[in-house]
């Protein structure tokens, strides 16, 4: 039963990854290979100078995650509050400013395969903080805001349970 159950969140992440824009789709892939290690990004995804920049940018925005991933605050403490969030909160800026994350969902996707389980009720808050930096351009800065659902905002507990799916790069095929 518990192998039916985690099949089914599988396939509900799927469903989730599927409903994001193309290009939301291939920056989270891109960001998971740079992010967890998995690939060369330069070889696998940069398709032209201005993408190897961005490319090399993003290796630089991503040096703490590690420290983030073992610095998560207790959900009812104070200790540490300003160190986490001020790194999450650069980090999602880095990302929110590419302008290839259109909307929480795919902010929180993203975030819960790089940090962890432990970051879900974070995640607003840092979302919230970095889309309303003045880096970001104030229609998108909107866009952003308005993707922040009541319910994700206001959630009164978060699931601990670490994310099944994690998106890869597939090769297109020669016709």
């Amino acid at each position: 039963m518990a192998t039916t159950g985690t099949a089914s969140l599988t396939i509900n992440e799927m469903r989730e990854f599927a409903s994001f824009a193309p290009a939301e789709q291939r920056y989270i892939r891109r960001s998971l290979d740079i992010g967890l290690g998995r690939q060369d990004a330069f070889k696998l995804w940069a398709r032209d100078a201005e993408e190897n920049a961005a490319i090399r940018s993003q290796y630089v925005a991503y040096q703490d995650l590690k420290a983030l991933r073992d610095m998560i605050p207790n959900e009812t403490g104070f200790e540490n509050i300003e160190a986490f969030i001020g790194k999450l909160t650069r980090v999602a800026a880095f990302d929110l400013a590419q302008e290839r994350i259109d909307c929480f969902s795919s902010f929180r996707f993203l975030y819960e395969r790089l940090l962890g389980a432990d970051v879900r009720p974070w995640l607003p808050s840092a979302f919230c903080a970095a889309a309303a930096l003045p880096q970001i351009r104030p229609s998108r800065r909107k866009m952003l805001l308005q993707s922040l659902s009541e319910a994700a905002a206001t959630a009164p507990g978060w699931s601990d349970r670490a994310p099944s799916f994690y998106p890869e790069f597939i090769e297109k095929e020669a016709a």
